[in-house]
């Protein structure tokens, strides 16, 4: 386990070298403090974030609150409701009765933690709810661009967004932060700019490997039209 200088990110390896990656990490920490330790209330994750999230609280029938990217959003949520756990994909978090701001200290703290009472790999965990609730494929892609380029693509994915990406439906678009395509067979892409560098930072997340690769080639191939 480790956090970058100032402790405030996280970064995981398991037991068999494998990386648990920080939608992973928020995802077993929700299972966790739910299932072992009682807490009860929602869960917060910013629209860059996975919706694995969604589905284990579907199963224990928690709320889950939708932010845009920045953690300074799911502190807010934090301060105004009982939030079990809030966090980002880009490696923050944070959990009821502690502060409501991004603690990679308390991250790690809590892995250990729950390596020893469940008495299992973090990866088998994953495993194990993978099964329960299905599994989850994410990726997310750097696209550098400059501030024309950049601001033209966000605009014509607002405006014109592909109809059918990989053969999927588009259930629902979201604009809380960037263009969110909400999708079928438990999809969905996000393509947002960024706040600080010339990049359009593309999210995608879906259910097979297979349709992960499909969706990223056919956004890769709407940015580059």
């Amino acid at each position: 386990m480790a956090t970058d200088g100032d402790a405030d990110r996280f970064g995981i390896i398991d037991t068999n070298g494998a990386y648990i990656t920080p939608n992973q990490l928020i995802t077993l920490l929700l299972y966790y403090l739910v299932e072992y330790r009682g807490f009860k209330g929602a869960a917060a994750r910013t629209v860059a974030t996975t919706h694995l999230i969604d589905r284990i609280a579907a199963l224990y029938d928690l709320p889950v609150r939708e932010t845009p990217v920045g953690f300074k959003y799911i502190g807010e949520c934090m301060r105004k409701e009982q939030v079990i756990i809030g966090g980002e994909e880009s490696g923050g978090l944070s959990i009821l009765g502690h502060l409501p701001e991004k603690d990679g200290i308390l991250a790690c703290a809590l892995a250990a933690e729950m390596r020893a009472v469940v008495g299992k790999p973090l990866t088998t965990i994953l495993e194990d709810l993978a099964q329960k609730v299905g599994p989850v494929y994410s990726r997310r892609i750097d696209l550098h661009l400059d501030n024309v380029r950049k601001n033209a693509l966000i605009e014509r994915i607002k405006t014109a967004p592909p109809a059918n990406p990989a053969g999927l439906t588009v259930l629902d678009v979201k604009t809380i932060d960037g263009v969110k395509l909400i999708l079928s067979r438990n999809s969905w892409v996000l393509m947002r700019p960024s706040g600080t560098e010339p990049l359009v930072r593309i999210y995608i997340e879906s259910e097979t490997p297979e349709l992960l690769e499909n969706l990223i080639q056919t956004m890769k191939d709407f940015a580059a039209k």
